[in-house]
């Protein structure tokens, strides 16, 4: 390097950095256009450098390099502001901050995706705790009444470890909760049906969770008559008015 191209050097390192205007801006595009190869070598590593996923920060640039750089600043902030044309490196820095923002516009839009999934999983499981209380309300209110019934359901062939419970009352109806049985198949419920006099009669659709465990509120039966047996069915989604399919729960 020599002594006559030391301060195109420290040009170089301003340029870069997009630090560098009026004539000083001028005389070294000028020197640039004559195809100096030592500027465009150094003004290679200094982008080089500005590109890195990762800075050696122990790497320091020579003193005069950084004390050029440094006058130079000073001497900007005493000038008149007016519009500069952004350097190269200030071009990198715009890049990186456009893709900073739409990034944060990203994880903004899934953050606040799954801020809504949560609150409608919340909704639902709030719905389904008032159901529960509901029912657990109605038992008790069942529960005070002499005549109420509690029944016991066994499980069936297809699923002999199921098993159940009904509380009925011939006048207020009553609950079914059952546990132990397989999740329906896709398109099917479980149907409870009410024997009266030998026949059946339809008296609701349930499903269950991952855990086999499902409920009913079973309404009273018209007229009030006097049910002999309880038995769960698998059938249809929409109900049959008959059994059809196989039988999962009965009471004796």
């Amino acid at each position: 390097m020599s002594p006559t191209h030391e301060p195109f050097d420290e040009l170089a390192a301003c340029y870069a950095l997009g630090a560098l205007d009026g004539d000083d801006l001028t005389r070294f595009e000028a020197h640039l256009a004559r195809g100096c190869t030592e500027c465009e070598h150094a003004l290679a590593q200094c982008r080089e450098a500005l590109v890195q996923p990762a800075v050696d920060l122990r790497e320091v640039p020579p003193p005069r390099v950084k004390r050029a750089l440094m006058e130079r600043l000073a001497r900007s902030r005493a000038r008149r502001p007016r519009p500069a044309r952004l350097g190269p490196g200030l071009k990198w820095v715009a890049s990186v901050a456009v893709a900073a923002g739409l990034i944060a516009s990203v994880v903004a839009t899934y953050v606040s995706a799954r801020y809504e999934q949560r609150l409608g999983e919340m909704a639902r499981e709030a719905s389904a705790l008032r159901e529960q209380i509901s029912q657990q309300r109605q038992a008790l209110a069942l529960l005070r009444d002499p005549a109420t019934r509690i029944i016991t359901l066994a499980g069936l062939e297809p699923s002999p470890k199921a098993q159940g419970r009904m509380i009925w009352n011939e006048r207020d109806g009553g609950i079914l909760v059952a546990g132990g049985l397989p999740p329906a198949p896709q398109g099917k419920a479980y149907e409870l049906w009410a024997v009266v006099g030998g026949k059946p009669i339809p008296a609701g659709l349930f499903g269950v969770d991952a855990e086999g465990r499902g409920s009913a509120r079973v309404e009273p039966l018209a007229g009030g008559p006097e049910v002999a047996q309880f038995a769960v069915t698998l059938e249809p989604a929409g109900g049959v008015p008959a059994p059809t399919g196989p039988m999962y729960l009965a009471s004796k």
